[in-house]
């Protein structure tokens, strides 16, 4: 067990680039279940959640070789079982997305209830639903039988929820259904779109990426592949946050400011100001960090909306930039009922919030931080706490850090290159 030890109040400045984007790794790794070919994924990070899902994969039969600086090259041709291992799915809920490929090249899965963030009930409807419109029969008994003896079928799909990991299943599940399927209210995030052009490559027949409307025609077959990952634009909005609340500098390369745009205008509400130039953004020094206020005065609201609105994961870093920013905003989070339970610790550090309930919460700036003893509650609220401990004057001690090791590779080495304090230890033996 580590933990972080980080010294605050120093200003960040440098040159950074993302990891690859987490969600896409985890959907193009389980996209290698649908051929027996190998498929070469470049970009991949090397993270906590990616390590079990590549577990997963391996417990499967599949074979998985390092073949380069972060490539994975990956042949799922020795595939032997549809059983997923328990102990390892409860690390990453993103191995739910095994059984779509399973059902749809086996015919069968055995899925256990899957793990992840706790961050409020999650419920897996969507998926269950898509397969079933497809052809399954699912038993549900603390784990999902899901059973496809006739194949699956082509089916006109509207999905309850725009779910993310449920439009990447229905797309896996549907590409070797025979027939076409047409999945509707389809989440259409980067990594959705980063994975239906990776099926594309390996010879499936997806049109309408981008959009809420994906149309789906089956193949017999699918071959190998090679794809590159594309920046994780959640960390290209933490190192934003991180040079802003810490009066740095900081170029972001490769930071694909195509998929920013609503983060971009979000965090220009709480102040922020950056320069595109080229593929790189750029945060330049002595922000204004001023809330602007609605028409009339009135007090901003930001929410989150599905893509390409402004993305929930990214909520918990616009909330420590409202703690350093002059004025007042409302957050409204309305996806997980137990996303802003961290807020408690930011409190702690001396930050001026109003938690109205679960689901809203009322940032009055700028707060002065002082450093505390936290916990890290899960990814993405435990790097608005490393944030909030840059900022804060002091020294701050985040424990269970292994959360934000599923999400952010090498977290500390790359903000100590910025100019960080901040030290890995071993946690204390009492």
């Amino acid at each position: 067990m580590e933990q972080f030890v980080v010294e605050g109040g120093y200003s960040l400045s440098g040159t950074v680039t993302p990891a690859g984007n987490k969600n896409a790794a985890l959907a193009v790794l389980a996209a290698t279940l649908l051929t027996d070919e190998e498929v070469v994924l470049k970009n991949v990070p090397d993270i906590g959640d990616v390590i079990t899902l590549v577990e997963l994969l391996r417990d499967l039969g599949v074979d998985i070789r390092k073949t380069g600086p972060y490539e994975l090259t990956v042949c799922a041709r020795s595939l032997d079982k549809t059983f997923l291992k328990p102990d390892l799915f409860r690390k990453a809920r993103g191995g739910f997305m095994f059984s779509g490929p399973l059902l749809a090249r086996q015919g069968q899965a055995t899925v256990p209830r899957p793990g992840g963030d706790k961050i409020g009930r999650r419920p897996l409807d969507t998926h269950l639903h898509a397969l079933e419109a497809l052809g399954a029969r699912i038993q549900t008994n603390h784990i999902y039988e899901m059973r496809a003896p006739n194949g699956l079928k082509g089916a006109d799909i509207f999905l309850g929820e725009r779910s993310v990991t449920g439009t990447e299943n229905a797309v896996m599940a549907a590409t070797l259904a025979r027939g076409r399927t047409v999945i509707r209210n389809a989440a259409s995030e980067p990594h959705v779109q980063e994975l239906c052009h990776l099926l594309n490559r390996m010879g499936g027949r997806v049109s309408g990426i981008g959009t809420d409307k994906l149309t789906v025609d089956g193949v017999e077959g699918l071959g190998g592949g090679v794809h590159t990952i594309g920046p994780d634009y959640m960390e290209v909005g933490s190192f934003i946050g991180v040079a802003a609340v810490t009066n740095g500098e900081v170029r972001i390369q490769n930071a694909a400011p195509a998929d920013m745009r609503c983060s971009l205008m979000t965090f220009r509400r709480l102040g922020v100001e950056v320069e595109i130039e080229g593929e790189d953004i750029v945060v330049p020094k002595y922000q204004k960090l001023e809330i602007v206020p609605d028409v009339g005065n009135a007090i901003p609201k930001i929410d989150d909306d599905p893509w390409p609105g402004f993305p929930p994961d990214l909520m918990s870093t616009a909330i420590v930039i409202a703690t350093q920013a002059r004025g007042t905003v409302l957050f409204f989070e309305k996806m997980f009922e137990q996303r802003l339970y961290w807020l408690d610790r930011l409190i702690e550090m001396g930050a001026k919030i109003i938690i109205c309930d679960p689901h809203r919460a009322v940032v009055v700036g700028p707060s002065k931080l002082y450093g505390e003893h936290l916990r890290s509650p899960d990814i993405r609220a435990g790097m608005a706490l490393l944030m909030a401990s840059l900022c804060a004057e002091g020294e701050t001690v985040i424990d269970n850090i292994e959360q934000i090791d599923r999400g952010h590779e090498g977290i500390d080495k790359r903000l100590r290159a910025l100019g960080a304090h901040i030290q890995r230890v071993p946690v204390p033996v009492s």
